[in-house]
């Protein structure tokens, strides 16, 4: 009875394990929650539209066929800041999003502020006392997408984030 529990233990725990490794998204492995983000009503690309990305975030980016799976309406930053994993410095991120900032409701930043991270959508980008520069400032939506990368493997789920001029719509479905 006992290794008939282990093994069931087990075999859940690996079944687990792999479903979540099939909807991570290499790099993104601390996503934000998406909860209590302001769903856009007015976006050009909304949620089950088949895009096209136009940006090279991830490898096997650049022109993969995704599908939108959320879209909020929020402020979106490029920012430099240093890895707290590696402690390499990391230019010009694209993109964070103003509920990842510590602190920000109701705050407005432009290029050169410095601000806190919170822990966000990928590893090493928050924790206590993580400091940014904003290198760039652009005004929603900002786009979740599932796409399978160009240059082979499975399908990426809820990459965060990509914004509207890094999208075209897929007129080949």
């Amino acid at each position: 009875m006992k290794i008939k529990k282990i093994f069931t233990l087990a075999l859940v725990t690996m079944l687990l394990f792999t479903a979540c490794s099939k909807n991570s998204d290499s790099g993104h492995d601390s996503m934000t929650d998406t909860d209590k983000l302001k769903a856009a009503t007015t976006a050009t690309y909304p949620v089950g539209t088949k895009v096209i990305l136009k940006t090279d975030h991830m490898d096997g980016m650049s022109d993969a066929k995704g599908t939108v799976s959320g879209v909020y309406d929020t402020t979106i930053y490029a920012v430099d800041y240093t890895d707290a994993d590696t402690g390499k410095e990391v230019k010009n991120h694209k993109w964070v999003i103003q509920e990842e900032l510590k602190d920000s409701e109701g705050k407005t930043y432009n290029v050169g502020d410095e601000i806190s991270l919170n822990t966000g959508h990928m590893s090493g980008m928050g924790g206590e006392g993580q400091k940014a520069t904003i290198t760039e400032v652009v005004n929603g939506p900002v786009y979740m997408v599932d796409y399978t990368p160009t240059t082979g493997g499975s399908l990426v789920k809820n990459h965060q984030w990509v914004i509207e001029s890094e999208l075209e719509a897929d007129k080949g479905e």
